[in-house]
C-alpha cells in the first residue's frame, strides 16, 4: 500500500492533534484544507474543491483560500459554528531542511475571533466560562480583543441566566454540571446566537485554576487577586484562563487584571425585561434604532461606545456613583465650548484598546502603528481642555490620562507617513531613525553610483588608466588592471586572482562597498523588520498605561455624549430619593418621542408611591 508524502504526513500528524477543528495549512500563499475539512469547506463557503496527489491511488480532497484574504472565510466558518486552527511555517524555509516546519498557532471560535470583520466597534465580543459548583455559579468572562477580564459569583440559576442576557456573549463554555441544568440551550444558540459547547471537568478543578491564575498573573497567592472567598468564581477564571492560553498560544499580556463584580451591584433585570425595555436592541427587527442606546449614544470613539452600551445595560445602584454622573454631565454642559472642543478632540481618535491588543499579541502592522500615533496626538490637547475640571469624576479621568508622549515621539520618528501593510517588504522606516537602515537605503538606489565613483577615483589617483570595477559570483566585486599597468598598483590594493593578462584586487573601500550593495535589499527589509518590531515590542511593554488612556478616554467620551444628547434634548437632571417615590412632571419617553414626526409626542405625569394609589 502507498504511503503518503512527507507534505500530507506532516499535514495529518497536525490534523490528529487538532480533530475538532477545521485545519488551515499554510501552504506558501494559500491556506490549503484536505479530506473531511475540504469537503466542508468548500462547501460553506462556496469554493471550489479539486484534488491533490497525497502519495494515495486516489487523490485527497483540496480546497484552499488566499492567506491575505484568510479573514472573511474565517469569519463566516466560526459563525457557522466551526472551530478553525491557524497552521503556519514555524521555520525559515531557506534554513529548512526537506518540510518546512509547520505548527497551529492560534485556535478561532466565536469568542475569541479577532477577524475585524467579525467585531463589531461598539460593543464587546465577550467569551463566557460558567462553573456550577456545590454552592453555587462562578462566572468570568472576557474580551480579548479589549483585554476585559471580569469574574463574579451568584447562588441560584436564575440570577446566572440573567448574567447571560445582561453580557450577550458570543460564546459560552462550562462544565457538564451547569449543562444539565434546566436551560434552553437551543434559545441560547439558536436565538442568540450564542455558541455553548462543555469543557472538560479538569479545567475548573481549584489546584488547576489556582495554578493558572497565579502563573498568568505572577502572584503568590490569591489573596493579591481579592478572589480567596469566591472559590466558584475562581475556578470559572482559571478554566477561562486556560481555555484562552490553549486556543491563542500566546502570553494574552494584555489580559492584566482581573476585575471582581458582584451580580447584585447593578440594576437586576431579567431577561424578559431586557428584552421588553429595549435598551440596545428593538424586540421585533433587532436593530439599534429605536432602543434607547440609540437615542443616547453621540460617542465619537469605539471605545465609549462599548462602556456608554454598558451603562445602559448595568445601571447603576449605588445613588453617590449616580449623582457622580450626573455631576460631571452638569459640568460639561455648564462651558458648551468646553464640552465640543472635547468632542472634537475625541473624533479621530482610533480604537486604542483592540489597537493595543493586536500589538500586545504581535498581529499589528505598521499602518496600526501610525493610526495608534495619529491617537496619541490628540492626548496631550484633551489633557489640558480637562485641567478645567477641578473635582469630580472628570478631574479624576484627567488625573489618570496619561498623555504618553514618550511613545507618541518614538512613532514620529520610526514610522513613514504612508506605510505598506506588509512588514516583511520594507518601506516602514523613516529617514534618519536608524543609520544602518538608510546607510542600506542608499546602498539600494545609489550603488551603482558609488561603484563609478570610486572606479573613476582611483583611476585618476593611480594613473591606471584602463583600471575597471568588475563583479562575478565567485570572487564578488574587484578591480581589474592590465599586466601593462602592474608597476602602478598602489599598496592598498590587495591581490585576489591572477590571470593571463591581468592582475585582480580588491580594497577595503571596496570590500566595505560590496557589503553595502550586495544584498543590500534583503538586508534592508530584514532590518526594516527587526526595528519594526522592536518598536512594537516597546510599546506592548507600555500596555498597563495604555489601557488607562483607552478608558480614561472611553469614560469622556461616553460622559461627553450623554452631555450633548441631555443639552440637545432638554432633558432634565433627575432628583433621586429612596422613599419609594416617583413623581414626574412634563414626562416625556425618550424613544417615543424620536419615533413620532413633527414633535407630536404629548408630555405627560406619572404619580407612583409605594403603597398609595398610583397615577
Amino acid at each position: 500500500m502507498a504511503t503518503f508524502t512527507p507534505m500530507m504526513q506532516q499535514y495529518l500528524e497536525i490534523k490528529e492533534r487538532y480533530k475538532d477543528c477545521i485545519l488551515f495549512y499554510r501552504l506558501g500563499d494559500f491556506y490549503e484544507m484536505f479530506f473531511d475539512d475540504a469537503l466542508i469547506a468548500s462547501r460553506e463557503l462556496e469554493i471550489t474543491l479539486t484534488g491533490k496527489d497525497c502519495g494515495q491511488e486516489e487523490r485527497a480532497p483540496m480546497c484552499g483560500i488566499p492567506f491575505h484574504a484568510c479573514d472573511g472565510y474565517l469569519t463566516k466558518l466560526v459563525d457557522k459554528g466551526y472551530r478553525v486552527a491557524i497552521c503556519e511555517q514555524v521555520e525559515d524555509p531557506k534554513q529548512a531542511k526537506g518540510i518546512v516546519k509547520r505548527d497551529v498557532i492560534r485556535i478561532v471560535t466565536p469568542g475569541t475571533n479577532l477577524a475585524e470583520q467579525s467585531l463589531d466597534e461598539s460593543k464587546n465580543n465577550y467569551l463566557m466560562c460558567i462553573y456550577a459548583g456545590k454552592q453555587g455559579y462562578g462566572i468570568s468572562l472576557a474580551d480579548i480583543s479589549t483585554g476585559v477580564f471580569r469574574s463574579s459569583q451568584t447562588d441560584t440559576l436564575d440570577k446566572c441566566r440573567d448574567e447571560i442576557f445582561k453580557y450577550a456573549p458570543s460564546e459560552i463554555i462550562a462544565n457538564d454540571a451547569f449543562l444539565q441544568c434546566p436551560l434552553d440551550l437551543e434559545y441560547m444558540r439558536n436565538r442568540m446566537h450564542i455558541a455553548v459547547s462543555p469543557l472538560a471537568d479538569w479545567y475548573f478543578s481549584e489546584e488547576q485554576s489556582k495554578k493558572v491564575l497565579l502563573e498568568h498573573f505572577h502572584m503568590q497567592n490569591l489573596h493579591g487577586l481579592g478572589i480567596t472567598d469566591l472559590p466558584n468564581a475562581a475556578c470559572a477564571s482559571g478554566a477561562l484562563l486556560s481555555y484562552l492560553h490553549e486556543t491563542q498560544k500566546s502570553s494574552l499580556q494584555h489580559i492584566n487584571q482581573l476585575e471582581l463584580y458582584q451580580v447584585d451591584q447593578y440594576m437586576l433585570l431579567d431577561s424578559a425585561t431586557r428584552r421588553n425595555l429595549e435598551l440596545c436592541e428593538t424586540l421585533r427587527d433587532k436593530e439599534k434604532r429605536g432602543s434607547l442606546l440609540w437615542v443616547l449614544d453621540a460617542t465619537k470613539t469605539a471605545m465609549g461606545a462599548r462602556l456608554l452600551r454598558s451603562f445602559v445595560e448595568q445601571p447603576l445602584l449605588d445613588v453617590d456613583e449616580i449623582e457622580a454622573r450626573y455631576d460631571a454631565i452638569d459640568a460639561l454642559n455648564q462651558d458648551a465650548i468646553i464640552r465640543e472642543e472635547l468632542r472634537e478632540y475625541l473624533s479621530p481618535i482610533y480604537d486604542l484598546e483592540r489597537l493595543m491588543t493586536r500589538i500586545s499579541l504581535r498581529s499589528a502592522n505598521p499602518r496600526d502603528l501610525l493610526a495608534f500615533r495619529n491617537s496619541l496626538a490628540l492626548l496631550s490637547p484633551i489633557k489640558t481642555v480637562l485641567q478645567t475640571f477641578q473635582n469630580g469624576l472628570l478631574h479624576a479621568i484627567d488625573q489618570q490620562l496619561d498623555a504618553l508622549e514618550d511613545l507618541y515621539q518614538l512613532l514620529e520618528a520610526s514610522i513613514v507617513e504612508e506605510p505598506p501593510i506588509a512588514t516583511r517588504e520594507g518601506g516602514m522606516i523613516k529617514d534618519g531613525y536608524s543609520a544602518d537602515i538608510d546607510l542600506l537605503k542608499q546602498a539600494k538606489t545609489n550603488g551603482k553610483q558609488w561603484l563609478a565613483e570610486l572606479e573613476d577615483r582611483e583611476r585618476n589617483t593611480t594613473g591606471i588608466k584602463n583600471l575597471k570595477i568588475k563583479y562575478n559570483k565567485v570572487f564578488g566585486y574587484y578591480f581589474e588592471v592590465t599586466n601593462s599597468y602592474k608597476e602602478l598598483v598602489p599598496e592598498h590594493f590587495v591581490r585576489k586572482q591572477t590571470l593571463a593578462n591581468a592582475e585582480r584586487y580588491t580594497s577595503d573601500e571596496l570590500n566595505q562597498l560590496a557589503d553595502s550593495i550586495l544584498g543590500s535589499e534583503d538586508k534592508l527589509y530584514a532590518l526594516e523588520y527587526e526595528t519594526f518590531v522592536a518598536i512594537r515590542e516597546q510599546i506592548a511593554g507600555e500596555i498597563k498605561r495604555v489601557q488607562a488612556t483607552a478608558h480614561s478616554i472611553a469614560m469622556l467620551d461616553a460622559f461627553t455624549s450623554l452631555a450633548y444628547i441631555t443639552n440637545r434634548n432638554h432633558y432634565v437632571r433627575p432628583t433621586i430619593n429612596q422613599e419609594g417615590r416617583i413623581d414626574i412632571r412634563n414626562g416625556r419617553h425618550p424613544v417615543v418621542e424620536k419615533m413620532i414626526p413633527n414633535d407630536m409626542f404629548v408630555q405627560n405625569d406619572t404619580h407612583l408611591n409605594q403603597g398609595e394609589e398610583c397615577i
